[in-house]
């Protein structure tokens, strides 16, 4: 077997495994109910895939400078929920996703200029949190959630931008080097494929609350960035993923406890 075919064919395999894990994710929140669902939907479904197979291919340095620009692109990416969640309630969907595409990929092209440090981008994600949050908090709630009726192409489409996402970062990554890796490693397909599914469903402003009530769990997730970042380098990449993937459960599961005892009082 040729190097050429040997490399397509892990590549396919790598793809078809992120497929598989973002449908069963998928399928997993539908029959969970909403609460639970919801914490499965902001564990890193995209992001994980991309790093775990990148961890088969490189060194610990490689993963640890690839997470160290990740961590800025979390900042940017609340800030592009924020723009959609503000636009979704009175534009079309082209509008509102388009937008806050674009403005994803403004900002990334822009933090992918600077040599990042743990602290900084800690100190980003602190700001960008700090500002959105509040922003989004009148567009958490809707007057009535319309019912989510899945259609057929909904998980197959997940499922490929995934895959894709997964298999351009594969591919890219040694002729484009940890750094920029990093920055495409992060691209919020989870988030563009909401916009894209439940927009022309159920509506901007329901969609948008979808979206608002995620807040939280990014920032769990761009912690998750960070002890990514430190443990690889410590420990190596394996357990490094995995102290990274247990901190973004964890912070679900406390999110979690929070809104049971929250909902309790009321």
């Amino acid at each position: 077997m040729s190097s050429e075919l040997h490399f397509v064919l892990l590549l396919v395999l790598r793809m078809a495994v992120a497929a598989a894990f973002v449908v069963s994710a998928s399928i997993i929140t539908e029959r969970s109910g909403p609460v639970i669902g919801a914490l499965i939907a902001t564990l890193p479904i995209s992001a994980g895939p991309s790093y775990t197979f990148l961890a088969l291919d490189h060194d610990a340095a490689f993963i640890a400078e690839g997470a160290l620009s990740s961590l800025p692109v979390n900042a940017a990416t609340i800030f592009m929920g924020l723009t959609y969640v503000v636009l979704a309630q009175r534009f079309s969907m082209w509008i509102s996703a388009g937008s806050a595409i674009a403005l994803w990929l403004v900002l990334g092209t822009i933090i992918r200029q600077f040599a990042w440090t743990l602290a900084g981008g800690l100190i980003l994600n602190a700001i960008a949190f700090a500002i959105c949050i509040p922003l989004l908090r009148p567009y958490r709630h809707v007057a009535k959630m319309p019912l989510i009726a899945r259609r057929w192409y909904d998980i197959p489409l997940r499922a490929a931008l995934v895959a894709s996402l997964v298999g351009t970062v594969v591919t890219a990554s040694t002729w484009v080097g940890p750094r920029v890796t990093g920055v495409i490693a992060l691209f919020p397909i989870v988030f563009s494929s909401m916009m894209l599914i439940l927009h022309p469903r159920i509506g901007g402003p329901a969609t948008a609350a979808v979206l608002a009530n995620s807040a939280w769990g990014l920032l769990g997730f761009g912690l998750g960035i960070a002890v990514l970042h430190v443990a690889v380098l410590q420990f190596g990449s394996p357990i490094g993923l995995c102290c990274a993937l247990a901190t973004c459960v964890a912070w679900n599961l406390a999110l979690w406890q929070i809104g049971r005892r929250k909902s309790g009082k009321a």
